[in-house]
């Protein structure tokens, strides 16, 4: 596949990595010059470009940037991508730590709803309660023992059996996290977030989950 990658931290990065070593075509980005990645490109065989051609004719986006950027982002940035091609946002909001306050999420709109809002697109939210250096290097075959799984929410069920396929592919189990309203129950400060479990421990956490944001997660 082509895929567009619009952010290059930790999980953008490590995304580059992974799915060139397994043959994707892969644009990547970041919020400076493409000479800035040029060591990520060397590395990996991908192909470091400005943020707005990042997702051309792309089969797959995904947005991994700092929340409190999102608004800033050229309007459009993901409409170069082939019709239909799903944007994986992975994104998660940390108003203490580093975001600040954005009064719709404090106000219960769930993060990805509000990603989705600003972008004026759809998105598939995934890969925003991985630990980094987990998603690099604990990716397993399918059947493996210990095998983690990644939550997965969005509403258009094609969009989601792609995204299924890549975490499969990445060598982890998707589990079918509900809709983009729904996305809450992976956000920071609930039971799944930033934990390895296998799918049925998984599934238990979403469903304990609940929308309240715990006083760490409030601005």
């Amino acid at each position: 596949m082509k895929i567009g990658i619009i952010g290059s931290g930790f999980i953008g990065g490590t995304l580059v990595r992974r799915l060139t070593a397994l043959g994707h075509e892969v644009r990547f980005s970041n919020s400076r010059d493409p000479e800035t990645l040029a060591d990520l490109a060397a590395d990996t065989g991908a192909t470091a470009v400005w943020a707005a051609d990042a997702a051309q004719d792309a089969d797959l986006v995904i947005l991994s940037i700092p929340q409190k950027n999102v608004p800033d982002l050229a309007p459009g940035i993901a409409g170069a991508r082939k019709p239909g091609a799903p944007i994986i946002e992975t994104n998660n909001y940390y108003p203490q730590q580093r975001d600040g306050l954005i009064e719709e999420i404090e106000g219960g709109t769930p993060e990805s709803v509000w990603v989705s809002q600003q972008l004026g697109e759809p998105v598939i939210k995934a890969f925003n309660g991985i630990y980094w250096k987990h998603l690099l290097e604990k990716g397993v075959p399918s059947g493996a023992s210990g095998r983690i799984a990644l939550p997965i929410a969005g509403d258009d069920e094609d969009s989601k059996k792609l995204v299924f396929s890549v975490i499969d592919e990445l060598g982890f189990d998707p589990v079918d996290g509900g809709t983009l309203a729904q996305s809450w129950r992976q956000q920071p400060g609930t039971p799944s977030y930033g934990k390895d479990f296998g799918v049925d421990a998984l599934v238990e956490a979403l469903g304990q989950a609940t929308n309240e944001r715990s006083a760490e997660w409030k601005a």
